[in-house]
């Protein structure tokens, strides 16, 4: 069964309502949780990509890509749950697992149900909450992972927004 179905939070996912790139963020992270998620896209098997400004690299330890210094330019981590779905990671050297999802690409229920499995993934791994925000709107997440409940749960009324 679906953790959340399209026709109930379709708005969601609007783009212009809650920007091309909604915020999703897994809080109170460290090193280790940065890596158990690095160590999650190796075992899925997931098609991943690492660069650093324009140079595609092999991905390195997380203590190495977050060790780096604080002018260096944020790599990123491209990983494709499903061949249609592209997950972001930003190395923010700060204490949360940080990436965007475009939401142009999850649109309808069977892309719903990969972006779902993909924050159900991410926080089991990590036994943390996964938060998703309008883009620039930390404050107020609108969906995510409820480690509890151990399910994908709506944290605001779609109807609201």
């Amino acid at each position: 069964m679906a953790d959340l179905l399209w026709d109930d939070v379709s708005c969601l996912f609007d783009p212009d309502l809650m920007g091309s790139l909604p915020d999703v963020r897994v809080p109170n992270a460290s090193v280790e949780d940065w890596q158990a998620v690095l160590d999650l896209v190796a075992e899925r098997g997931w098609k991943c990509q690492y660069s650093e400004s324009e140079t595609v690299l092999p991905m390195p330890r997380a203590e190495v890509v977050l060790s780096r210094p604080a002018d260096a330019e944020c790599p990123d981590l491209r990983v494709w749950p499903t061949a249609d779905v592209l997950v972001i990671f930003r190395f923010h050297p700060d204490d949360e697992v940080d990436f965007d999802i475009a939401l142009r690409e999850l649109q309808g229920q069977e892309r719903l149900d990969v972006f779902c499995g993909f924050l159900r993934e991410t926080g089991r791994r990590l036994g943390k909450p996964v938060l998703m925000a309008p883009e620039g709107d930390y404050g107020h997440p609108v969906l995510g992972f409820d480690a509890e409940a151990d399910r994908v749960a709506l944290l605001a009324n779609p109807q609201v927004r």
